[in-house]
């Protein structure tokens, strides 16, 4: 994916002219002028040409620049509107340029820009475009709006796309995630491959490789300009590339190259998007008994290993009431959001809902996995004594396949609402932006927080 800058990038020529902006980004997404231009994906070892990535552009002016024309539609809030033309206009202009199958079309999403209504359009067009298509997606896709984008990744998974993570080093946050989106190509930035390597280049390196050993992922190293980014790429691992090495951005494919076939792995096993973390339990796993004190104690040596993984980890609790969250737990939950880790909490709003009678805390991280999965030993909501002794079924799980999917199921319930927090534990983070859901958080920048027993 191109780098385009942050949200607040000004747009050249447009900044003391609002009302002008607007214009000219409506001209834009009324007229459809945004097209794409196709840059090669290359085998590093055979040197075909397996793929090309879609990378948006404006009319002639100060919205042809993607980072412009990004910034526009943020601040006039139509970046839907934009990532769908954009969508639109990669597939659309893919048989003009002259990519045909079996090379793979890579389409970048922007997190805001995902609509139900925009995917069942994309799902038709993209039926109709007989190229094999992959999706691009990025870390803070995730932490932007986690139901709607892993809803979106099962259904594109579903109608057979595959899935790339990009800029993978920009932040260590990006490799905690690996596990949870479950790509099938992981696209390693191109600061990784142009700078010199050190501490974070090899931590990142390490936690890459984990993962395509464990999942057969495919790493494609971005921004390969020299002889010497080529090198370092396939020292990290890459088999596949792409940079001004192999060919520019154009308007059609690249003559001269030869064709070749994106060889993947097997799509791999779904995630759950229903059920309870419980479920999540590999099947035989002992299930022991143990009263609220020892879960408690539990739950906080999982949390300081969290707190010990920093921007790496992720740590996903439930809370079965929000009365559960009280003003001590909340301090805690802020202390672990600051140390790094990506920390969402989930309480049960619902009288009759699964998660009242469950206590789960997982924490994840490249090279780090476990568990505390346990529920109600009566067997129905606050069947006993609800102090110090009442009395969970528990089991400690370090299968990281089990404990991703718990991670994962409770994800699904996250969701964005108002900064003002409509919704619930309005009074813990007052900064970033807010989630909420059926029993959803608090997001305090990237970072998410809520409550638990």
């Amino acid at each position: 994916m191109e780098r385009v800058g942050s949200a607040v990038d000004p747009v050249p020529g447009l900044a003391s002219a609002p009302g002008r902006g607007a214009a000219e980004l409506g001209g834009v997404l009324a007229g459809e002028l945004v097209r794409s231009v196709y840059q090669p994906i290359v085998d590093l070892e055979s040197a075909a040409v397996v793929g090309y990535e879609a990378l948006a552009r404006g009319p002639v002016g100060p919205l042809r620049n993607p980072a412009a024309l990004l910034a526009a539609a943020r601040a006039e809030g139509l970046l839907a509107e934009l990532d769908d033309l954009c969508r639109r206009a990669a597939l659309r202009g893919a048989a003009r340029a002259g990519i045909t199958g079996p090379q793979t079309l890579f389409v970048n999403v922007e997190p805001e820009g995902i609509r139900p209504a925009a995917l069942d359009d994309l799902l038709v067009r993209s039926a109709d475009a007989g190229l094999p298509l992959v999706l691009e997606v990025t870390e803070r896709s995730l932490a932007a709006n986690p139901a709607q984008l892993l809803a979106t990744l099962a259904r594109l998974r579903h109608a057979g796309w595959r899935v790339a993570l990009d800029d993978v080093g920009v932040d260590d946050s990006t490799v905690g995630f690996m596990s949870v989106l479950r790509p099938d190509i992981v696209k390693l930035d191109l600061g990784l491959v142009h700078r010199r390597p050190g501490a974070r280049t090899a931590a990142v390196h390490s936690a890459v490789q984990a993962y395509a050993e464990r999942h057969g992922a495919v790493v494609l190293a971005e921004g390969i300009e020299t002889e010497e980014h080529l090198s370092m790429a396939r020292s990290l691992g890459a088999t596949l590339g792409q940079g001004w090495l192999f060919g520019q951005p154009a308007d059609t494919a690249i003559r001269g190259l030869v064709p070749g076939v994106l060889a993947l792995p097997a799509a791999a096993s779904p995630l759950p998007l229903t059920g309870s973390p419980f479920d999540c339990l590999p099947e035989g796993t002992p299930l022991r008994t143990a009263d609220k004190r020892l879960l408690v104690e539990i739950s906080r040596y999982l949390e300081e290993q969290a707190a010990g993984l920093g921007a790496a980890g992720i740590l996903v609790s439930t809370f079965q009431e929000r009365v559960h969250f009280d003003s001590d737990t909340a301090d805690r939950y802020r202390d672990l959001a600051a140390a790094g880790p990506y920390v969402a909490a989930v309480h049960e709003p619902r009288p009759d809902g699964r998660l009242r009678r469950e206590w789960a805390v997982a924490v994840l991280s490249p090279h780090f996995a476990a568990a505390l999965l346990g529920r109600d030993h009566a067997g129905e909501q606050g069947g006993n004594d609800a102090g110090a002794a009442r009395l969970f079924d528990y089991a400690i799980t370090h299968d990281r396949d089990a404990v991703a999917a718990a991670v994962h199921l409770l994800m699904t319930r996250l969701v964005p609402v108002r900064p003002d927090g409509t919704g619930h534990l309005v009074d813990l983070f007052r900064e970033g932006s807010a989630m909420t859901g059926d029993d959803v958080p608090r997001q305090r920048s990237s970072r998410v927080a809520a409550g638990r027993p």
